[in-house]
């Protein structure tokens, strides 16, 4: 019997070299490549495996092509509908991707649940029997009386069913577990996830089938299997979260029916996942009184103003001190303490200097560059900031602070949630009082610190 001949296939674009090379010589990534068995010569016929899903469509003028907004159906979760957009899209195609336990199955069986009394729906488990899925219903107080559950893994199975049952809704848990007979490769395998998510995709689009493909994540925490799998759906998701605590964050990472960067909070309970109608008291530390060290700031989230405490701790520090950031970028750190030294005057070339957003949220816009250089010169100097305080802005090289982006919606939300003072880029001050906060618009970092001292 001869040996079957074996092709390394690129994770990230999908190309193919004959033997393993520590470049992708398509892409030129890093150790990428994976070993999989080539396809032989007359499996080329199985490329008509795709006639029949895909209709021919003629060539249109783009000025005369009906674009009606779409029809979304919320699917019963605020928080899910707020990431994706509002609700499902027909034919939208969803990849969902998180660790392992931190509660995919059991928000996406949530909203079948809830889905299932207004349309025909359809799980698809390749990880777990139908009993298994059954006891987490029941574990979870979930009816299911109109839930259809299908336990395979044949791609070739799943879209026969899907043609019998024609859902309206569909949930592939995972994607990593199906494989088509027309391939060789085991499952889990580049070609198998490439070519099955392509399969799926199409029968989506056609059928107007919403889909949602749950994936599985690598120890880095990217997707795992080929960069194209992200390519092909429609939105991207992203569980995260600890698995210790009981909040969670799903965040849009690309989205062709709405915003990217949205973020929806949920909250682990013995009932499953509830959503957090106030986010911004979970990345807030209840203190009995002002500490130093610590400033609030208001960041934002896609279109959601969350507000986030901000912790720095300065201490005495060896020959080489250290400067540790969690939740912020640490190169913008060092940044910080140089325009604090070179423009405010404070110092702290020996001191080890510790930054961390409270919550596990992470933080990548610059609007937090004024309340950390506020909180590390607070724990420097031993002296709190008022109660009701909170600070944004982004702080140059110059040692200006630049406006952030749709300050007036940062400040509101301070305000309703009961801040009372504000030190915030000039050019974001508001031009109306805003009732009940106090607004202090500074230029520079130097104003900034003034400001601080008078209060």
């Amino acid at each position: 019997m001869a040996t079957a001949k074996t092709i390394y296939t690129c994770r990230e674009c999908g190309g193919t070299s004959p033997k393993w090379l520590g470049q992708c010589p398509h892409c030129k990534a890093w150790n990428t490549l994976d070993e999989s068995v080539a396809e032989p010569s007359g499996a080329a016929a199985g490329k008509n495996r795709f006639q029949g899903l895909a209709k021919r469509q003629p060539v249109a003028t783009l000025s005369e092509i009906d674009a009606a907004d779409v029809q979304r159906l919320p699917t019963g979760q605020e928080e899910l509908d707020r990431v994706l957009g509002g609700g499902i899209v027909p034919g939208g195609v969803v990849l969902i991707g998180g660790d392992p336990g931190i509660g995919k199955s059991t928000l996406l069986l949530q909203a079948l649940d809830a889905l299932s009394g207004q349309i025909p729906v359809l799980y698809v488990t390749g990880e777990e029997s139908g009993a298994q899925v059954a006891l987490r219903a029941r574990r979870l107080g979930l009816a299911g009386t109109a839930v259809r559950v299908l336990a395979e893994i044949n791609l070739e199975s799943i879209i026969a069913t899907l043609e019998a049952e024609q859902p309206a809704f569909c949930v592939i848990d995972s994607i990593q577990t199906v494989y088509s007979e027309q391939l060789t490769s085991a499952p889990g395998s580049v070609a198998q996830v490439r070519e099955c998510a392509a399969q799926l995709t199409r029968v989506a689009k056609t059928t107007g089938c919403s889909l949602v493909l749950v994936g599985h994540v690598t120890k880095e925490g990217a997707l795992a299997g080929p960069r194209v799998l992200e390519h092909i759906v429609d939105t991207v998701l992203y569980f995260e979260g600890d698995t210790h605590s009981s909040f969670r964050l799903v965040r849009a990472i690309k989205n062709r029916f709405g915003a990217v960067n949205e973020i929806g909070v949920f909250a682990m309970t013995e009932r499953g996942l509830k959503g957090v109608s106030n986010p911004s008291a979970i990345f807030l530390s209840t203190h009995g009184e002002p500490v130093p060290g610590s400033c609030v700031m208001v960041t934002l989230e896609g279109t959601r103003p969350l507000l986030v405490e901000i912790q720095a701790l300065v201490d005495s520090g060896g020959p080489s001190p250290r400067r540790l950031s969690v939740g912020l970028d640490r190169d913008r750190l060092a940044m910080l303490l140089a325009v604090l030294h070179r423009h405010a005057g404070v110092a702290c070339m020996d001191q080890d200097v510790f930054v961390n957003a409270v919550g596990g949220v992470r933080i990548g816009e610059p609007a937090a560059d004024l309340a950390v250089l506020l909180a590390i010169q607070g724990s420097l100097r031993g002296r709190a900031l008022p109660r009701g305080f909170i600070a944004f802005g982004e702080v140059g090289l110059a040692g200006e602070v630049r406006p952030a982006p749709r300050g007036q919606e940062r400040l509101k939300e301070a305000a309703k949630l009961g801040f009372s003072v504000a030190v915030v880029p000039k050019a974001n001050a508001p031009k109306k009082p805003i009732e009940g906060l106090t607004v202090h618009g500074v230029e520079r970092i130097e104003e900034a610190m003034d400001v601080v001292r008078s209060l």
